[in-house]
């Protein structure tokens, strides 16, 4: 995964590649890994919004489509 993606934490990967490979990557991980993984995959487009959120499992942190837009929901924690 590291040789195609990029991976800003662990178990995020971000793709910098041919949309082909891209998706044949996407395709391999879903034959591959256990939904227990929780891979999170960035995928550009080239079209709005420029980009595509897949995943592989429950993740961290979830997930939401507003307005079209795939979004990662961060908590706000105050002191």
């Amino acid at each position: 995964m590291k040789l195609w993606f990029v991976e800003p934490r662990a178990n995020v990967f971000v793709s910098g590649i041919k949309d082909s490979v891209a998706m044949t990557v996407i395709d391999y991980l879903y034959k591959h890994c256990p939904p227990e993984a929780g891979v999170v995959i960035f995928r550009s487009l080239p079209g709005p919004p420029g980009y595509e959120i897949r995943t592989i499992g429950p993740t961290r942190k979830p997930l939401t489509t507003i307005s079209g837009l795939q979004l990662i929901i961060e908590t706000l924690k105050f002191s």
